[in-house]
Order: structure tokens, then sequence, then C-alpha cells
């Protein structure tokens, strides 16, 4: 215990100035989260007061917003007339079996002037009031979305602060100005809800996928083995959002049988080969030429067999009934997951490769998020291109200093 609280304290921020920056930075992100916690659940379960029936209208079924099977327990169907809508839920049961393209809309309004629409005109006092909270909700999520990023951001700014001595100024800037641009972009373009998952939720794990991305980038380019530490937390959180977004399969299934067990083998291999200098350094090596052929002619198989594979099956996803669009993203997942698989692979055996396997994965990732309208992990893109560049000049140049040391793979 005493030894981790030594290495606590030779760790932080000692330069005075610099320090009271962090801390100021500190309290801001704090309180900024509180408030703006505080002031969205404070709007969500205000009460409704009284409603008013004011007239009613008929609505016409966006049908094309819709793409639900078996394996979904509620269906949202949005009905719209101009630029207002309504969204009902039905049970699955119910939603096979509506055939309908219109629906009378009831329309009401609160004492604070806030609109409902009902498919029922006799309301009860329920009824209106959890209408109301969700549509509050709706209303409050970039209230919510700045909370939890401010949140994410408090975290990162923690840890540059915590571990100051053992990054960079440069890698402090780069940490830090990722987040600070993830959270300009959830306030900016928050997530709409998928398969009965609120938007909130959704927006909470991109974040989390951002901040625990970059991080174990860093470390990655830091040659650092406690990179898989976190490495494992990205697994999951990205587990979990193929799962509540209902895409991806690919990637799920590989993450799920090869980069969670691959973390934890590659945390001991390179526990084993630390620089003999820096105990904190990993001894690092690259490829040589006929190695790079046959790795790009596996990605080539790995993509044409399992986007075909995928492309066959009847899965639910969130494109809709664009077919060309499913299987595009279909293939380019693929790609992206035997590039990915590539990568493992790379970076157990410590191979400078593996940062033009994140060029390729960032690219590849980037397109299917402009397709999927996912603009917030864009900036964890931008994080992948930015740091591989800083990556792969700091690993050539260990790997020129260290020519000649024999270097092992295992």
């Amino acid at each position: 215990m005493k030894r981790i609280i030594d290495f606590f304290k030779s760790s932080k921020e000692s330069n005075k100035i610099v320090k009271w920056i962090e801390l100021t930075a500190l309290c801001i992100l704090c309180i900024c989260s509180i408030f703006s916690f505080y002031t969205g659940m404070t709007k969500i379960h205000s009460d409704a007061g009284k409603i008013t029936y004011l007239d009613s209208m008929e609505m016409t079924r966006e049908r094309d917003q819709e793409d639900y099977d078996e394996d979904y327990t509620v269906c949202d169907v949005t009905y719209r007339y101009k630029d207002q809508s309504m969204v009902i839920s039905y049970s699955y049961e119910d939603y096979i079996n509506l055939d309908r393209d219109t629906i009378t809309a009831y329309k009401f309004k609160t004492d604070n002037g806030t609109i409902l629409f009902f498919d029922h005109k006799d309301i009860s006092e329920k009824e209106a009031q959890e209408s109301y909270q969700q549509k509050m909700a709706n209303e409050s999520m970039a209230i919510f979305n700045l909370g939890t990023s401010t949140l994410i951001l408090f975290v990162s700014v923690l840890i540059m602060y915590l571990f100051s001595k053992q990054f960079t100024t440069y890698e402090k800037v780069w940490f830090l100005s990722i987040m600070v641009l993830a959270t300009i972009f959830s306030v900016i373009f928050p997530e709409e809800s998928a398969n009965g998952v609120n938007g909130i939720v959704i927006m909470l794990l991109y974040l989390l996928d951002t901040f625990l991305n970059i991080l174990c980038e860093l470390l990655i380019s830091k040659q650092s083995r406690y990179n898989f530490l976190v490495s494992v937390l990205v697994e999951i959180v990205e587990i979990v959002m193929c799962i509540v977004l209902m895409y991806r399969f690919a990637t799920m299934v590989t993450t799920l049988f090869f980069w969670l067990p691959i973390d934890i083998l590659s945390f001991i291999n390179w526990t084993k080969h630390k620089d003999d200098q820096e105990d904190q350094l990993t001894a690092v090596r690259c490829l040589k030429g006929y190695q790079e052929v046959l790795v790009i002619l596996a990605i080539i198989l790995w993509t044409v067999v399992v986007g075909y594979f995928l492309s066959g099956l009847d899965i639910a996803t969130d494109f809709y009934n664009n077919e060309t669009l499913e299987t595009a993203v279909i293939y380019i997942d693929a790609c992206a997951s035997a590039v990915g698989v590539a990568n493992g692979l790379f970076i157990f055996f410590r191979m400078r490769e593996q940062w033009i396997a994140w060029y390729i994965c960032a690219f590849l990732e980037s397109v299917i998020n402009i397709i999927s309208g996912q603009y917030v992990l864009l900036i964890l893109k931008l994080g992948y291109f930015t740091n591989t560049t800083y990556g792969y000049i700091k690993w050539s140049k260990y790997i020129k200093s260290h020519k000649e040391e024999k270097l092992t793979l295992f």
C-alpha cells in the first residue's frame, strides 16, 4: 500500500501553475456535471399540471422508420402531420397486425404550453404525466449529454493530474483535446433512442468508448503493458454497443472470442519483454516482407468469407429497409474485424505494423460511423489518426535504436 501511495505522490503534477489550472478545471467540470444532471432530473420529474384538450388531426404513419422482427418486444411507430409527430409503442404481436397508415391524434396542452399527443381522447392523469415526462426527457437530452460528457471529461483531467509525470505535454494536450471535442459533439449531435434504449444511454456508451479507446491507444504508443487492462473495458463497452444498436455482429463476435482473450495473453507476453533500461517500456519489433503479404491475403479472404456469410443471414439491423446500405456495412464491418484480428496479433507479438492496421481500422470505422450517423465517434477516429502517427514514429525510433538487439516473439 505504501508503495502505491508513494507512486501517486511522485506522479502528480509538480508545476504549481499547471496544478492549480487542473484543479480549477476539475472543480468547474464537477459542478457543471452535477448541475446538468440536477437540472435534467428536475425537468423530467416536474408536474404536468392541468391538461387541456385542443383538437384532433389525422397523422400518417412513417413506415420507412420501421424495421422490427420477432426479437423485439416493443415496436415504436411514428405518425406525423407536418412538423408534429406522435410515437405509439406496440407489442410485437400488435405491430404485425397493424395495417393502417393513418391514425387520429388528439392534441392536448399543459399549463406551461407543452403539446402532447395521444391516440385516444379520454386520457388518465397517469397517462398524461408519463407522456409529459417522456417529452421532457427528449427535450432534456442535450442537458443530460452535457452532464455525461463533463463527467467523463472530469475523469480525463483527473487522470492527467494524478499521473502527470507519466505523460508528455503533447500526450496530455492530445488526450484532453479529443475529450473536449467529444463533449462538444455530444451536445451538438444528440443520439436518438434505438431498440427501446434512450438516446442518453447510447451517448453515454459512445463517450465511454471514446474515452477508453484513446486512453488505451495512448498507453500503447507509450509501449505500456497496462493498455491491456483498459482494453478489456473497451471490449465490454463495444459489445454492449453492438447489442443495443443491433448491428456490427462480425465485430461483436470478434471482440468476444478474440479481443478479450488476446488482451489477457498480450498483457502476459508484454510483461515478459520489458525493456532492459526502462521497466515501464516493452521491447517492440517489426515484420518481414513476406509476412506482410501473407497477412494481407488473410485479411482479403476473411472479408469475403465472413461478409458473404453475414449478408445471407436474416438479421435485424439499425439500417431499416435499405438492403444495399446494410450489405455494404456488413462487408466493411467484416473487413474491419479482419484488420482488427491482424492488429490484435501484431500487438500481441509487439509488432510496429499494428499502427498501420490502426490506420486502416480507423478509416473503415469512420465510414461506418458516417453511414450510421454516429458523429461523436468521428472524434475518436480523429484521435486514432493523430496518435497512430505519433505511436508509429515513437516505435520506429525505439526499433532503430535497438536494431542490434535480439528481439524474440515470445
